[in-house]
């Protein structure tokens, strides 16, 4: 068997790239749905094996992080293969979106049943994306070290009183852009720089790790306070592993800003490529992932809350939490302040 030309240098940019695929081969097939996903959760398996069910559509799938994607689609140009596209977190499907990688889907079922703030604001031509499971950047604690009411509201971990405590991912991460972006849409620049500014001042050590390592920080007494997306804290509480139980008996959490603004929220969205070649296939999969059932499917899977409010869900650690005052800035908005919510960090030096 020969490989063409083309397929060697699909093969040679999988590789080079880091980016694995679940079948062997693209295809352009009207039966087949080329789909890039920066989402790496092995739960999802059950969702595109339902989908392929339902409408005898295959998925191809390419995995790879954000930056290996725009990398990948940027290269294949409008010779690309890709159908779909996954993301994470509000500061990249807009900067997908500027970058002219998606194109625009006018869909009933999609406006119908996800809310507008949790989609692009594209009025008359159709969402660029839209967001199908929410999360919460929320606050946790240790719980012998640190007072609830020192800590319940994002403005307060840069108080005087946190000195020395706070923990934080890198400020320039994707989460850390989309809270500061959603600050600066509430409160204005000169606010959330000076609590940028005072954010450094309170750090526990220089901003490191991913969101689980700010929980452990926590747990240990490196951190005495931190942020984190929900779902991490929600895989430790559903965790039997002694080493994760042990984790959360040292923690506290809580909901921000539940007496002013609400808690932060962000998306894991979706996309119809630009140069979508089975663009029918492609807004089929947006619009099953809207549905009842592949909304469950993220919260149970994930640890995420569905995009489409009325669907019930049985995942007991989302159960326990009950319901919490959300934040209501429109998700693309807050996409679009990481470019202003970059500078704030360079400016004062947030790591």
């Amino acid at each position: 068997m020969f490989l063409s030309k083309k397929s060697i240098w699909v093969a040679a940019a999988i590789t080079a790239l880091g980016i694995t695929t679940s079948m062997p081969a693209l295809s352009q097939s009207s039966g087949v749905l080329n789909l890039y996903s920066a989402r790496h959760y092995q739960t999802d398996e059950a969702l595109y094996a339902d989908f392929t069910k339902q409408t005898g559509i295959k998925i191809n799938r390419i995995e790879a992080d954000d930056n290996a994607l725009f990398e990948r689609l940027r290269s294949e140009g409008k010779d690309s293969p890709a159908d779909v596209i996954l993301m994470v977190d509000a500061a990249r499907l807009w900067r997908a979106e500027v970058e002219g990688l998606f194109q625009p889907v006018q869909s009933k079922i999609l406006d119908s049943r996800i809310p507008k703030n949790l989609r692009s604001n594209d009025e008359g031509k159709g969402s660029h994306w839209f967001g199908f499971s929410t999360r919460a950047r929320i606050i946790v604690f240790n719980k012998s070290t640190v007072q609830a009411n020192d800590v319940d509201t994002y403005e307060k971990l840069a108080d005087p009183i946190n000195k020395g405590k706070v923990c934080t991912r890198s400020g320039s991460h994707p989460y850390m852009l989309s809270l500061i972006g959603a600050m600066y849409e509430r409160s204005g620049e000169a606010k959330t720089e000076a609590w940028a500014k005072a954010m450094v001042s309170n750090m526990a050590r220089t901003p490191k790790g991913g969101d689980t390592d700010q929980i452990k920080g926590v747990a240990s007494g490196e951190c005495g306070v931190a942020l984190t997306n929900s779902y991490y804290l929600a895989r430790l509480m559903r965790s039997t592993k002694p080493q994760d139980q042990a984790i959360v008996s040292k923690i506290s959490w809580l909901w921000p800003n539940q007496a002013s603004s609400g808690t932060h929220m962000n998306v894991a969205g979706g996309a119809v490529a630009k140069n979508a070649p089975n663009k029918i296939a492609a807004v089929k999969f947006l619009e099953y992932l809207a549905s009842d059932a592949a909304q469950r499917y993220f919260a149970d899977g994930n640890n995420e809350w569905p995009a489409v409010k009325s669907v019930k869900t049985n995942n007991p650690a989302l159960n326990q939490w009950g319901s919490f005052k959300e934040e209501t800035i429109s998700i693309s908005a807050i996409g679009k302040n990481q470019i202003y919510a970059q500078k704030i960090l360079d400016r004062v030096s947030y790591k």
